[in-house]
Order: C-alpha cells, then sequence, then structure tokens
C-alpha cells in the first residue's frame, strides 16, 4: 500500500525558511519520479517542484525557481523541499505526489500524479 507521510509545515514570517520532508513506503522509491504541489484556500492544486527517479533532474514552477530546492534520498525513502525567502503567496497546503511509474520528470501541465500525501499547512505571514 503507497503511503506518503509529509511533515515539517509551519507559520513562518516572510522571508523565513521551512524545510519539507516526505515519507514514501509500500513501493520501491527509487523507481518513481516525485513531486510537489501545493492548494491554496479556493484555488486549485498547483505543480511546485519535480525530481526525477535519480535525483539529477529537477523542474520547477517559475514562482519558486531560485527560492525552493527539492531532494531525495532513494537509500531512506525520503524527499525534501527547503524553502527560502518564502511569501505569503506560498501560503498553502503542500503535497508530497508520485506519478506513474512511466514518467521521467514530472511539470506544470504534464503528467499528474497518481498518489499524493495527506498534506502540510504552510503559512507565512506578512
Amino acid at each position: 500500500q503507497v503511503q506518503l507521510v509529509e511533515s515539517g509545515g509551519g507559520s513562518v514570517q516572510a522571508g523565513g525558511s521551512l524545510r519539507l520532508s516526505c515519507a514514501a513506503s509500500g513501493f520501491t522509491f527509487s523507481t518513481y519520479a516525485m513531486g510537489w504541489f501545493r492548494q491554496a484556500p479556493g484555488k486549485e492544486r498547483e505543480f511546485v517542484v519535480a525530481i526525477s527517479r535519480s535525483g539529477l533532474t529537477t523542474n520547477y514552477a517559475d514562482s519558486v525557481k531560485g527560492r525552493f530546492g527539492i531532494s531525495r534520498d532513494n537509500a531512506k525513502n525520503t524527499m525534501d523541499l527547503q524553502m527560502n525567502s518564502l511569501k505569503p503567496e506560498d501560503t498553502a497546503k503542500y503535497y508530497c505526489a508520485r506519478y506513474p511509474i512511466s514518467t521521467i520528470v514530472g511539470g506544470p501541465g504534464g503528467t499528474f500524479p497518481t498518489s499524493w500525501g495527506q498534506g502540510t499547512q504552510v503559512t507565512v505571514s506578512s
């Protein structure tokens, strides 16, 4: 059974940093591309960043490029999202996501993930 469990959310002032983690279980983590999405109240879920199976290829939404950094540890079955220079518009629930096994790396408007975590809330105050 696929399980994706996010942690690390919280409240921070604008300009601050947070690090999210996703712990994966129930599947062979290293064989799937992974990603992070977010959803603000009243808005659709949106792509944030994706990472390939090996971790060598990443794809960022323009809105977070240069501020967020994704990484994965296939030995520990974990994926992290380092978020720096946070802005109030980054406030959302952040979801860890697993792409279909055929996906090399996700992106905005691309293949949609098929498995999701329960999400972790990030709130950035001005």
